[in-house]
């Protein structure tokens, strides 16, 4: 990664893109080798390839299951791609620099600000700081929290990893799991009634999905909602609607009927907040997925493509792309001129670039959907929530992606790798930078809606 630094020729959005796309392969290479499989003769290179997109890009599609076909070696390698996946790339590269005393120079601060979306350049050295010391903090509080119930049912050493593991993985908004010793792709489904496990991992989740800065704001001021960030306070109060509204309908709608009608009102409770937290973009599921409603994948659908926080371990267009589309359309169902949140407008190339967002997501989405769809003679919606979870970055499947062709595959892997890298962000790589042309060309009304 230093070495990109030194090329001034790349931009900041460039040196995210080859950053992921050099520990990718690196991370496929790894998984290739005799020690990282179980069987002893490592992974197919585009299986390695296809788990370690998955990974770095925190999204947890697999099409082997992650703890019965890869070994120990094979598991760590996972975990380390997660976390640097989750941390982001160039995070992880400041922050070695910044561990070992090295000057942080005026590119490296300007791609950081790039890559967690920070507001100025202006104590980025200190926010890496930050970011590491509550990374490990809260996956060393969810691994301890966990360990107890892993522990007594897998043993010390084996519970102590599963819990590390998880926390990593839950943290990072991957959705990786080691469940698979009990029934292959299970995830966390013997957990649905457990409440030490599904509360920790939701914690982890939304710690995880909100961001950072987020998080520096309730670090420095406490519960003084009126202090924080514009920002901040956009992202806590869609977060919570995403959260509660989802929740209510899988509730009434979902768990009091059909598979679940047995459960007890505890493990509805917890059935309901934790598929409707997980979708964003954390990829676990503690019941099974296929049993839901067409109604109840299409609300997770919609979860995954909305996705986590700026500056957060999640995927997804975002929550505050999300809210400034609505608060726009909102101004203009109101004939105001501007949309506003808090008493602060919102600028118009914001809006500009949310619009883009949302355009791109869903014309990546759908095309993917109906591609695979077409080449694997799939029912569209599988198919839709399959490319979902990947430009998501979720890693919830219905179950169709061990079973994909090459082609299919590879789509989700560009998928997985748009999703997380960024759209803009690719863009802004490819295009060579744009100059400001004084001239203009006239401007003539074109009647929409």
């Amino acid at each position: 990664m230093t070495f990109l630094f030194e090329k001034k020729h790349f931009s900041s959005f460039r040196i995210i893109i080859f950053g992921f796309m050099l520990v990718i392969f690196a991370g496929a290479l790894l998984l290739t080798l005799p020690i990282a499989t179980t069987d002893g003769h490592g992974a197919l290179f585009t299986d390695a390839l296809f788990t370690s997109t998955s990974a770095v890009c925190v999204t947890g599609l697999v099409l082997h299951d992650t703890a019965t076909y890869w070994a120990p070696f094979g598991q760590f390698i996972i975990m380390l791609l997660i976390q640097i996946g989750g941390m982001g790339v160039v995070t992880v590269a400041v922050a070695i620099a910044v561990v070992s005393g090295r000057k942080i120079g005026l590119m490296q601060r300007s791609t950081m600000q790039e890559a967690i979306a920070a507001p100025q350049v202006g104590g980025i050295v200190r926010l890496t700081e930050f970011i590491l010391k509550m990374t490990i903090t809260i996956e060393g509080l969810g691994a301890a929290v966990m360990a107890p119930v892993f522990c007594r049912e897998f043993g010390f050493l084996k519970g102590i990893w599963y819990a590390v593991f998880h926390s990593v993985s839950a943290f990072c908004n991957a959705g990786f799991d080691l469940m698979g010793v009990r029934a292959a792709f299970s995830s966390l489904t013997t957990y649905a009634g457990q409440p030490v496990i599904n509360l920790a991992i939701m914690f982890l989740i939304v710690f995880g999905g909100i961001g950072f800065l987020t998080w520096e704001d309730i670090t420095v001021h406490g519960l003084h909602f009126k202090k924080y960030r514009v920002q901040s306070k956009v992202i806590l109060s869609v977060t919570g609607v995403l959260i509660l509204i989802p929740a209510v309908y899988f509730y009434f709608c979902e768990f009091s009927k059909g598979a679940w009608a047995d459960f007890s009102v505890p493990e509805k409770v917890l059935a309901s907040m934790f598929q409707s937290v997980t979708p964003r973009t954390a990829g676990f599921n503690t019941v099974e997925l296929t049993a839901l409603t067409e109604a109840g994948q299409m609300i997770m659908i919609i979860l995954m493509i909305i996705g986590g926080s700026p500056g957060s371990t999640a995927g997804g267009m975002k929550t505050t792309t999300a809210a400034v589309l609505f608060a726009s359309a909102i101004a203009v169902f109101r004939q105001k001129e501007e949309a506003h949140f808090y008493g602060r407008r919102v600028p118009e190339d914001t809006i500009k670039n949310a619009a883009t967002i949302l355009l791109m997501y869903l014309v990546l989405f759908l095309t993917g959907g109906i591609v695979i769809s077409s080449i694997e003679g799939l029912p569209i919606l599988t198919c839709l929530f399959e490319t979902a979870s990947a430009i998501g970055t979720v890693g919830l499947s219905l179950g169709i992606t061990p079973g994909l062709s090459l082609i299919s595959r590879l789509i989700l892997i560009l998928l997985m790798f748009f999703g997380r890298v960024g759209g803009l962000t690719l863009v802004f790589a490819a295009l060579p930078g744009v100059h400001k042309n004084v001239s203009r060309f006239p401007k003539e009304k074109i009647t929409v809606g």
